[in-house]
């Protein structure tokens, strides 16, 4: 079972469209976003995962002010969360976080299989104590350095996709 994530799009919406179909390229079963999404028109780039039946959640980052709107707009395709949110998808244990404050300590506590965050813009991927994965930011808009990531979660494994 694959999920797909993105993070800190930041209103890109070329960059974001081609992440968003890259990852649905890959059939996953879920979309995640790590927040900084910043204004609600950037829902209608998740129109895919609707029309492919792909599910979708996502949390706020520190820039996502509209927060209502953000919502509002992307009620049809799935939820975002308040930051951090915690869930079970395909048998473990997710955690997904926008800041990268309290990462670490997170992942050392044994509650997770896998610790999800953005903020940073820069990819990392860790595998110990848990998995660990930062897919850097698909709305690159000075350097053009986009980036999703892929993770099995049966293996516990990533592929960070450029874009």
């Amino acid at each position: 079972m694959k999920i797909g994530v993105l993070s800190d799009s930041h209103d890109n919406i070329e960059k974001l469209s081609e992440g968003v179909q890259l990852l649905c390229a890959e059939e996953p079963s879920l979309i995640l976003h790590g927040g900084d999404y910043i204004a609600p028109f950037t829902a209608r780039c998740f129109k895919p995962l609707k029309e492919r039946g792909i599910p979708f959640l996502g949390i706020f980052g520190n820039n996502d002010g509209e927060r209502f709107g953000l919502r509002a707009m992307y009620e049809s395709v799935g939820r975002i969360h308040e930051d951090p949110h915690l869930f079970e998808f395909g048998g473990r244990r997710l955690l997904l976080t926008h800041k990268e404050t309290l990462v670490d300590s997170l992942a050392k506590s044994g509650d997770f299989d896998v610790v999800i965050y953005g903020h940073t813009h820069t990819v990392d991927v860790r595998t110990e104590p848990c998995l660990i994965v930062n897919p850097g930011r698909s709305g690159a808009w000075t350097t053009g350095d986009s980036s999703a990531a892929l993770i099995d979660l049966a293996n516990l494994t990533v592929e960070i996709r450029r874009f």
